[in-house]
């Protein structure tokens, strides 16, 4: 498991070296499987400025005009340097990053990055052009599984086959998945009363938490694995609703030779309510992999 997790990591640093496309999709459905609400929505990412950016490019598929997609980009783009000017404050002795319109490569090239370039070439390092050290939103939901894992904590459950690879499947049961308190308690004036009950939900939490993996054991990579809290009924309001059953599930795939990268998000939370029950669907795609595109295209017009 040591070797294992350590190529999870591993995979985690070589996310940050490409940008991608994105699908994103949202169902809601009612009592009998009735579509209550949907949405599908389009995305590419891209660096600008030496920061990942998230560009739209259609919703329901219905494609982004123009100037709505740069007033995105240009909001999105904005956010992230808040952001970062945000950590670079809070970290002493750091000075904010720079976000203006040219980046250095490794080769010492001086480039000019503008609107229209999109990641399409496989010669250029990223490390050269990102400013940004905080991670960009496609790999904080692509990882939000990257958790710790506890020694001791899972056991080999069996052999199964996954996209016909032969692959180990190994459940995980965390005490610690869940810890902390509620931010808004943790000033001064917090009773002790309030203290054991954030500890005991934290508990109770851990406690129906389950995480299984599936690992091909050669390569010592986590090819899928799957969140499930088992059970719900310690949690308050079950008169009103009654979470029934909650799932997160990501998967990886090999976009390049003995590169595992995220290839598909899914999150499924099932509930009753006074009317029936409700399912609720959210995936995220990941696809066309590749690495920034440092030309700079320059347009008459």
């Amino acid at each position: 498991m040591k070797q294992v997790l350590a190529e999870r990591d591993e995979n985690w640093k070589k996310l940050q070296q490409y940008v991608l496309d994105e699908r994103e999709a949202f169902d809601l459905r009612g009592p009998g499987r009735v579509p209550i609400w949907g949405e599908r929505r389009e995305y590419t990412w891209y660096i600008r400025d030496g920061f990942f950016v998230r560009s739209p490019l259609k919703v329901n598929g219905v494609e982004i005009g123009d100037g709505e997609r740069r007033t995105f980009e240009a909001n999105y783009l904005k956010r992230q340097q808040e952001r970062e000017k945000r950590r670079a404050r809070a970290t002493a002795g750091q000075a904010p990053a720079a976000t203006n319109d040219v980046a250095l490569t490794n080769d010492g090239v001086v480039i000019t990055l503008d609107d229209d370039r999109r990641a399409q070439s496989d010669a250029v390092n990223v490390d050269g052009l990102l400013k940004q050290t905080r991670q960009p939103q496609f790999i904080s939901s692509a990882y939000f599984l990257r958790f710790k894992f506890e020694e001791g904590k899972y056991a080999l459950v069996g052999r199964e086959t996954i996209d016909g690879r032969e692959v180990l499947r190994i459940e995980y049961y965390p005490a610690k998945l869940f810890g902390g308190t509620d931010r808004r308690r943790n000033k001064e004036g917090t009773s002790d009363r309030d203290r054991a009950y954030d500890a005991a939900f934290m508990r109770m939490m851990n406690k129906v938490a389950l995480v299984t993996l599936w690992v091909e054991p050669k390569a010592h990579q986590i090819v899928k694995y799957t969140f499930d809290n088992v059970g719900f009924d310690f949690l308050p309001a079950q008169w009103f609703v009654h979470v029934d059953d909650f799932r997160a599930t990501m998967t990886m795939g090999q976009p390049f030779p003995d590169v595992w990268l995220p290839r598909d998000l899914e999150m499924t939370i099932g509930a009753t309510l006074a009317i029936g029950p409700l399912d609720m669907r959210y995936t995220l795609e990941y696809r066309d992999y590749r690495r920034p595109d440092v030309t700079t295209t320059i347009k008459i017009r």
